[in-house]
């Protein structure tokens, strides 16, 4: 008996000692955690570096590393850069801002015009200056002159004016051949379009061989269309080559809206390679002048008037002063109604089918080959008449104003 309480009084001072063990053990985990916990609040105090958080982790960021173009490509995409740059440069010093005042100020405006000659001579439109009071011509350099207009022609759009200018100071362009424009080929314009200065667009030939009339009646022929943005201001200026030649002056736009949709229209340089000289010379041009009006014959007519030809122009009136009535070719003698046609035909006149050999299929053709003739030269026409195929020479007059 003894014996078992021994035993069961020291188990339970052992559990006693254990318990508060355990507790002291408690304690202690308590008191420390709670003094790193004091501690990391105030480690600045200390001195120390507070704990800082760990960051998060950084993004992998893939960089697309795009496909490389072919050397080649690169080489083509730069020599055409340094083209256009290089023409720029070359020709800008050429290119001059006009601004007009008319003898109404509704009609004042600003147009452009390059220099033709180290004499002061500036070509320009004819439209541009008309109704011109004053004149003034500023340079690439800023050099703002007066001047003079020297002559000036309605029927091709063109003019000259002059200014008083130290010949070192100007710098003429280069012409180029119109003859040998082709659809396709690069066109740039240098010029002033709504006033802003020494503005260049580029495009394409878009089609050549155009023939337009002017308010005077009379049409100029292989006028050059281009799809650089030619805008109002543009008049006057050239359209040039990829060399940086000129090889027309723009004139005007075809557009629903008082800017550019991409139908511009150049007067062909070789045109003003015949009319500048003469007027800087006399003032005015002569054109060259057959007397007649004509309307190009297509299946309609063949079929109303029985015609013995397909193509051709038919002779609807003889200027009674002019040369062909001279020469002896006839118009139209009586009017006839043919469907799908505004007006009435005038039937009975005789049929040109070439001149000078030359083939006719248009009235467009008869005014392109009369561009290039002079007054008092003499032409052969082929024409028919009742059926029958005959020659008439005409020697051509000079064109009346009108």
């Amino acid at each position: 008996m003894p014996n078992r309480l021994s035993k069961f009084l020291i188990r339970a001072r052992y559990n006693v000692l254990q318990e508060a063990t355990l507790r002291t053990k408690v304690k202690i985990i308590i008191l420390v955690v709670l003094t790193v916990a004091l501690l990391g609040c105030n480690l600045t105090r200390l001195g120390l570096p507070a704990p800082q958080p760990t960051p998060p982790p950084v993004p992998v960021v893939i960089v697309a590393t795009p496909t490389p173009l072919p050397e080649g490509m690169v080489a083509n995409a730069d020599a055409e850069e340094l083209l256009l740059i290089n023409v720029y440069k070359r020709v800008s010093p050429s290119v001059v801002n006009i601004s007009v005042i008319a003898q109404n100020p509704l009609d004042s405006s600003l147009a452009s015009g390059f220099v033709y000659d180290t004499e002061g001579h500036i070509v320009t439109n004819h439209h541009v200056v008309q109704n011109a009071k004053r004149i003034w011509v500023t340079f690439f350099d800023g050099t703002r002159v007066e001047a003079q207009v020297v002559g000036s022609d309605a029927d091709s759009d063109l003019a000259v004016i002059k200014v008083d200018r130290p010949p070192e100071l100007l710098n003429p362009v280069e012409l180029g051949d119109s003859a040998t424009v082709e659809v396709g080929q690069r066109a740039i314009a240098i010029g002033n379009p709504f006033g802003q200065e020494w503005t260049m667009t580029t495009g394409i030939v878009s089609a050549i061989g155009r023939v337009f009339p002017q308010q005077s009646g009379f049409s100029i022929a292989e006028i050059i269309q281009t799809d650089a943005a030619v805008n109002p201001g543009n008049s006057g200026g050239p359209l040039l080559d990829s060399h940086g030649r000129v090889i027309g002056v723009n004139t005007f736009i075809n557009s629903p809206v008082p800017g550019s949709v991409g139908v511009g229209f150049a007067v062909p340089i070789n045109l003003v390679k015949e009319v500048v000289p003469q007027l800087i010379a006399t003032g005015h041009y002569a054109h060259a002048w057959l007397g007649i009006s004509g309307r190009t014959i297509i299946q309609e007519l063949v079929d109303a008037l029985h015609l013995p030809v397909t193509q051709g122009v038919l002779v609807e009136v003889v200027d009674p002063n002019g040369p062909s009535a001279k020469a002896g070719l006839r118009g139209g003698t009586h009017e006839v109604e043919v469907e799908n046609f505004l007006t009435p035909v005038k039937a009975g006149g005789d049929i040109i089918t070439a001149i000078d050999g030359v083939p006719v299929h248009s009235m467009d053709d008869i005014i392109t080959y009369l561009q290039h003739t002079v007054v008092g030269q003499t032409v052969d026409l082929t024409v028919v008449r009742d059926g029958e195929e005959m020659h008439i020479s005409v020697v051509l007059g000079k064109r009346p104003e009108r």
